[in-house]
Formats: C-alpha cells, sequence, structure tokens
C-alpha cells in the first residue's frame, strides 16, 4: 500500500485491474506500524480482497457481455462489499480455515463488521465521542490499535459506508437460504453464485428481485422436465 495513505487505512484494499489487462488486479498490504498489527486476519482478507471476493466479482463485472460501459464499473458498496464479506464466509463453508488461528481471524473479522453497525448509527444518531467509539471497539474484538484508530476515523468521515458490509453479506445469505428451501435438492450453490455476480453491481432490492426471479425460472424449469 503506498505510504501516503498506509497510515489511515484498512488492512489491506483492492485495486482493479484494466478492462484492456495492461495492468492486473492487486491486493493492497498495509505495513505501517507492522509491530502493531496483528496478522489472525490475514487467510480472511485474502479472501475477501482477492478470490472469490474483490478480485473475482470485479474482474467478471468488465467481462460481462451486452452491458454498458458504465455498468461494467458501477460501485454500490453494499453489493460490493457485501459479496466480498460473504466470500471471507464461503472460504469456511469450502473447508478453508485449517489453522484455528486463522479461523479466529475471520470471527473478529464477524466481530468487527458487526461493531460498525453500532459505532456508524451511534456517533451519527447518538453522536457518541470518538474516545466512546474506541472504548467500544476495544470491549468486544481483540483489533489492533492501529485498524481501531483508522475504523473510527473512517465511520465518522464517510456515514454509512462501514453499514453495507454486513448487510449486504445478510442479504446474499438471506437470499441463499430463500434458494436452498425453494428448490431443495435441485439447489445448486454454484448456480447461485453465478446469478448472484453474473450481473455486475446492483442495488440491493434489484439482487433480490434478481435471485428470486431465477429462482422462479429454475422451478418452472424443474417442473416442465418433470412434465415431459
Amino acid at each position: 500500500m503506498e505510504a501516503s495513505r498506509s497510515k489511515d487505512a484498512v488492512p489491506a484494499d483492492y485495486t482493479g485491474g484494466t478492462a484492456d489487462g495492461s495492468r492486473a488486479g492487486h491486493i493492497n498490504v498495509n505495513e505501517y506500524d507492522p509491530e502493531h498489527r496483528l496478522t489472525l486476519n490475514v487467510e480472511a482478507i485474502a479472501y475477501h480482497e482477492g478470490i472469490p471476493g474483490h478480485h473475482l466479482q470485479l474482474s467478471l463485472a468488465q467481462e460481462l457481455a451486452g452491458q454498458p460501459e458504465f455498468r461494467k464499473y458501477e460501485d454500490y458498496t453494499a453489493y460490493v462489499e457485501g459479496w466480498a464479506f460473504y466470500s471471507e464466509r464461503l472460504g469456511k463453508d469450502v473447508g478453508r480455515y485449517q489453522d484455528p488461528y486463522s479461523d479466529y481471524g475471520r470471527l473478529e473479522n464477524e466481530m468487527w463488521r458487526a461493531i460498525r453497525l453500532v459505532i456508524d448509527t451511534s456517533v451519527h444518531e447518538k453522536h457518541w465521542s470518538r474516545d466512546q467509539m474506541v472504548a467500544y471497539f476495544h470491549r468486544y474484538t481483540a483489533m489492533d490499535e492501529p485498524n481501531v484508530q483508522s475504523e473510527v476515523d473512517r465511520c465518522i468521515a464517510w456515514p454509512g459506508q462501514a453499514l453495507g458490509y454486513k448487510l449486504g453479506q445478510l442479504k446474499i445469505l438471506e437470499l441463499r437460504q430463500y434458494a436452498k428451501e425453494q428448490l431443495g435438492d435441485k439447489f445448486d450453490i454454484r448456480a447461485f453464485h453465478d446469478e448472484v455476480i453474473g450481473g455486475g453491481a446492483l442495488p440491493l432490492d434489484v439482487l433480490d428481485k434478481r435471485v428470486r426471479d431465477w429462482v422462479a425460472g429454475q422451478k418452472a424449469s424443474s417442473a416442465t422436465s418433470i412434465d415431459r
């Protein structure tokens, strides 16, 4: 990560590649103040920023056929970050996090994003002080001090952005459960994921309709096959 922004930045973030392939997408790792940074969430962050997270989702969006150019680069925070946060959990679903330390890091990330729901709304609605926000992070997480400080400043300066991660993840999990219940043994998680990330970034209500329409189509197709 560039030194000019690393002091106040997150542990890692992602820079997308160019459409013509002249520059690859890459993860930026924050090396500021390494003596006070924890490494327990490195694996979770790799799934979030890399594959199947931002790198996969954003790269596929650039390759969509039949979409206006602006749709290939749209960035709805709840969708883009929701998918990346969901990807951390997906790593667990497919048997990753074999190291208990890394799995603890995944759980720590879950707590981190849940706490931001409290912190963001509390500072902007209930007018919490900065010290109250820092104390809340320390009370409920094992996050390192550089990350706590940058997260608090982020919520103060960027109202609502941090809420998108958890809200987007919860929506994707809700839709996955809905699809599983509706399709039963016909549910294919790979096809579900194709549908979620196959249309580019979307507002969550549009994503909800897209997946529900897909489920209806799968049920209709299954019924037709049975009739034949």
